[in-house]
Formats: structure tokens, sequence, C-alpha cells
């Protein structure tokens, strides 16, 4: 590969420099994405493989990432499973959401080539429009954040529901991980074969659970999938929002790279995580809404803390109202970055 700077720091062996891309990153922030998204509903352009083949490699074009992330969308392994799954503008919903064993015994582990072949399709093409010149990554969400969506509906503020049937049939709730986690576990295998070079598991609403509950709802799926992934040819990125509090529960989970959001300080993270694996972040998105010379300083102290093992991203996604030049400002910012050489420990 022409860079790999994003392979090699997932499996922390040396880099140059620290690897930069964006969760999200190729959206709405950009008016060429715009452009395409005019012509398309969301879901016909995560299906159709040429038209997510370009906005994914946008990013890269304008930006100059170090790592080109499919354009896709956590729901639709969902949507294969046999859920109806509907996107508003005030985000998906599921117009039938899980309530009984019968409906969770009604979904399938579909498999990808017949029932996703447009996302295997798109990472084909992406690899061969790369041609080594950047790591392509694909992903998936993690089992309890598709359930929360399967069981609420949609979107929650207190999943309410999803945390009620934990409560009163635990043995049920059960049941829909292990199906979501045997279909994620399928469909990023097959992203691994089709070319995904790196895999991202999005847990993002796992930071929600109490860390009891983390460890009994959560964490054990996502350690079923890892087990059963191809890490040989592809390293696993697990991110959450709201981590700071379980980030050794997190460790257990057998990923190779942990990404956190911005409410821990970076340098704290990687001195309760150590050596065993590398950290992805954790900038505030909302500080690339603010002037250039806040970017370039934020990047800086997160470089500076974040030392070798490190991937620079965003501790979320990247809001549809940040400027372009702020994002291109981000990625040169790491790009600049000169890392002072890390002391040697001579064992005499």
């Amino acid at each position: 590969m022409k860079n790999d700077l994003l392979i090699r720091a997932c499996r922390r062996q040396p880099t140059e420099r620290t690897p930069v891309w964006m969760m999200r990153q190729a959206g709405r922030y950009m008016e060429e994405y715009r452009q395409v998204r005019a012509k398309v509903p969301f879901m016909t352009l995560c299906k159709t493989p040429e038209l997510a083949a370009e906005v994914s490699l946008q990013p890269y074009q304008i930006l100059g990432v170090d790592g080109v992330i499919m354009f896709s969308d956590i729901l639709i392994p969902v949507e294969a499973m046999g859920m109806a799954v509907q996107l508003t503008e005030k985000g998906p919903e599921l117009p039938d959401p899980i309530r009984t064993q019968e409906q969770i015994d009604k979904l399938i582990i579909p498999d990808p080539t017949e029932h996703t072949p447009y996302t295997l399709e798109t990472i084909r093409l992406l690899r061969k429009e790369l041609d080594g010149a950047a790591p392509l990554i694909g992903f998936a969400g993690a089992p309890w954040t598709l359930a929360a969506y399967m069981v609420e509906g949609g979107g929650s503020k207190n999943y309410a529901h999803i945390k009620g049937m934990a409560n009163r049939e635990p043995k049920m709730l059960a049941s829909l991980l292990e199906k979501i986690a045997d279909t994620i576990t399928i469909y990023l295998n097959a992203q691994i074969e089709a070319g995904a070079q790196v895999v991202q598991l999005f847990d993002t609403w796992a930071g929600d659970l109490s860390p009891k509950d983390y460890e009994r709802f959560a964490l054990p799926y996502v350690q079923r999938i890892v087990e059963g992934l191809r890490r040989e040819q592809a390293p696993v990125i697990l991110y959450m929002n709201g981590c700071g509090d379980r980030l050794e529960k997190m460790l257990k989970s057998g990923a190779d790279v942990l990404s956190i959001d911005w409410r821990i300080d970076l340098a704290e993270a990687k001195k309760r995580v150590g050596s065993a694996v590398a950290l992805q972040g954790n900038v505030d998105p909302c500080i690339l809404l603010g002037p250039r010379e806040g970017v370039e300083q934020a990047v800086r102290e997160t470089l500076i803390k974040g030392g070798s093992g490190h991937i620079l991203n965003l501790g979320h996604g990247i809001l549809p109202s940040t400027p372009v030049e702020n994002a291109k400002a981000f990625v040169d910012a790491a790009k600049n970055f000169v890392r002072e050489p890390e002391p040697i420990t001579y064992v005499i």
C-alpha cells in the first residue's frame, strides 16, 4: 500500500505520523455530497454502489484523510433481517418495533451476498478506485445499539422499551442480541472478504447502560462478534459514545482499537488502557465549528496526548454545519504535526 498508516496504527506498529480520518466524513457538510444526495433518497444512495463509492471517496479527494470509510448505514443489515426501515428527516423509523419473541423468531440471519450485495460491491469498487492509496474501512452497528433501534422503533432519549425488556424478559432480549451478533459477524466477514482492510463496530448507545448492564447486554455480544471476525485480515475498532467509566470493560471486547468520545481526557484514557490497544479519537466535533486556530490547537493538544498507538478522529461524527475548510484544517494540522521522539528505556 502507498499509505498504510491507519492499519499500522491499529496494530500498534510504528508510524511516521498519526493517521487521521473522521467518522461520518462523507456527509452533509460537503457540497459535493449534497449534490449527489439531492438526486436520490438516502437508502437508494446506500444501495447504489457507484454512488456510494463516489461519496465515500469525496473526503479522501478533498481533505486527504488517511482512511476511506464506505458509505452505508448501520441499519442496512437490520432491514436485511426482515424489519422495515424508513429514514425520515427526524431520523430512522422502524414502524413495527420488536415487542414479542414471535417477532424475533421471524427475523432471519441474512446472507450478505444475497441480501446486501450492494454493500459488497461498493467495497470492491472502492478498493479498485483506491488502488492502495489509503485503507478502506468497513463498519457495522453493534448488537445493543441495533437492538435499541429495533425495540424502540427509532431513536430514543431514555430507551425505556429496550431497558424494560431487559428487566422483564432478559432471555427474550438475549435471543435478539444473539441473532444480531451472528448477523453482524457474517456481515463484517463478508466486508473483509470483499476488501475492507479495517472494520469498525459502532456501539454508540451502549454508553447509556449502567456498567452492570453493559457487561450483561452489550459486551458479551461484541465479544462474540470480535471472536468470529477474520482479524488477521482486518483489525477491529470499537466505538462507544459515553465510554469514560468503562474503558477497562471495553478492553475485554478483544478489539484492536478503542474509539473514544471527548468526555474523557485522552492522556488519562491512554494511561488506563496501557499498551493493550490503540486509541482513536477524541476531539469534540463542535471544535470544528469555531475558528481555524482553535481547530489546530485542539489537534496539537490531542496528538501530544495520544503519542504513538493513536488515530486522530472526532469523538463522534462530524456535524453537518461544519465548514469544509475547518475539516481540511483538522486533517492538515495532523499531517503537519511533528511528533517528538518517545524516550527509549534501556534495560541493563
